[in-house]
C-alpha cells in the first residue's frame, strides 16, 4: 500500500504524534481494509445514529439537490469509502457525466468503483487514490465540466479548526468558482447520546481504534500492544467535540520505525475528535473558507444537517 511509507506521510505523522505532548494519532489512518470493515460495522450499531439519520435525510433531499446540479456535471466525493450514501444521489442524477471518488485506502476505493460501474453502466467512474485533505488534481474526465462536491458522514467534524479551514479552501480551489458542495454536519445534542455513539456497548468502536495500532505494527514495524490500552470517548463541551482516546493500562514503551516512546499508566493517545455544530457555527465555518450556505437541511432528532455550500 502506498500510504504505508514515509513518502505518504504515515510514518512521519505517527512518529510526530507519539513524540507530541499529549500523544496523538491522525484518524485518517484508521482506514486500512480492516479499519474500513470495522467502521462499516460501527455504522450498524444501535448507538451510532449519524449514518442512519443522514441516510434518511439524503433520501428526502436528493430530488431538491439534483434539481440544482447542472447537466453533464462531475460529482467529486472526498473520502468516499464504500460510497453507500453516494448511490442515493446517483439515483437522482441520471444526467451526471462522471463520478470521481477520492480516498486514501485503495482496497475499498476499487471495490466501490467496481460496484458502481456495474450498477450505473452509463456513468463514468474514475477513482482517485489520494489523501483528500491535501491539494490534489482531478482526472481528465473532470476537465471543463461543472463540479459538485460531496462530503457526507460528518467527517468534517474530525478536523481541527485549522485543518477544517484548509480543507474547505482546497476544496473550493478544486471545485472552482460557483461550485456546489454538499457537506454533512452533525449537530450538538445531549452528551449521553454523543458519548454512546462513539463508545458502543459491543466494543466495535474500541476495536476500530485499536486496529490503528495493529496497522502501525504491520506497516511501520511497530511493537505496540493493542490489548495494553483501554478505549474511552468523552464529550468536551468547551470545545464542542467528542474526544476519543486509547488510555495506557500501565507504564510502557512504544517502539515504531526504530524509535521508542515512553507512556505512563493512565496517559492516553488521542486518536480522534468529532466536532459538533450549531446553525451559527456551521455558517461561520463556511464563511471563513470562501463558501456560503445556500441551503440547510436538518433532520428530526437526533438532529443532523446537510449543508449545500456555494463557492
Amino acid at each position: 500500500m502506498k500510504d504505508s511509507t514515509e513518502d505518504s506521510g504515515f510514518l512521519r505523522d505517527v512518529l510526530a504524534g507519539l513524540a507530541a505532548t499529549p500523544k496523538a494519532l491522525s484518524p485518517k489512518y484508521f482506514y486500512d481494509a480492516e479499519g474500513s470493515r470495522l467502521f462499516e460495522a460501527i455504522t450498524r450499531t444501535a448507538e451510532y445514529y449519524p449514518t442512519r439519520t443522514e441516510t434518511a435525510l439524503l433520501k428526502s433531499l436528493a430530488p431538491e439537490f439534483a434539481a440544482r446540479v447542472p447537466d453533464g456535471a462531475v460529482l467529486v466525493e472526498f473520502g468516499s469509502g464504500s460510497a453507500t450514501k453516494t448511490r442515493l444521489l446517483l439515483d437522482a442524477l441520471p444526467r451526471l457525466h462522471a463520478y470521481v471518488p477520492i480516498d486514501i485506502s485503495p482496497e475499498p476505493l476499487e471495490a466501490s468503483a467496481r460496484g458502481l460501474r456495474a450498477a450505473y453502466p452509463t456513468l463514468r467512474v474514475e477513482p482517485l487514490e489520494a489523501d483528500f485533505t491535501r491539494a490534489v488534481e482531478l482526472p481528465e474526465v473532470a476537465r471543463g465540466r461543472p463540479r459538485v462536491g460531496f462530503f457526507p458522514g460528518s467527517t468534517i467534524g474530525n478536523f481541527s479548526p485549522a485543518e477544517r479551514r484548509e480543507f474547505l479552501v482546497n476544496a473550493r480551489r478544486l471545485l472552482g468558482d460557483g461550485a456546489l458542495f454538499l457537506v454533512g454536519f452533525d449537530l450538538v445534542k445531549a452528551p449521553e447520546i454523543l458519548e454512546a455513539a462513539y463508545d458502543d456497548a459491543a466494543g466495535v468502536t474500541a476495536a476500530f481504534n485499536r486496529n490503528l495500532l495493529t496497522r502501525i505494527n504491520r506497516e511501520l514495524g511497530g511493537d505496540l500492544d493493542p490489548a495494553a490500552f483501554d478505549y474511552e470517548a468523552v464529550w468536551n463541551a468547551d470545545r464542542s467535540r467528542v474526544e476519543a482516546h486509547l488510555v495506557s493500562r500501565a507504564d510502557q514503551t512504544l517502539s515504531v520505525g526504530g524509535r521508542s516512546f515512553a507512556i505512563a499508566a493512565g496517559d492516553s493517545v488521542h486518536t480522534e475528535n468529532a466536532y459538533k455544530f450549531t446553525r451559527e457555527s456551521l455558517a461561520a465555518v463556511a464563511d471563513d473558507s470562501g463558501w456560503r450556505v445556500d441551503t440547510l437541511w436538518i433532520s428530526p432528532p437526533p438532529r443532523f444537517a446537510e449543508a449545500l455550500l456555494r463557492a
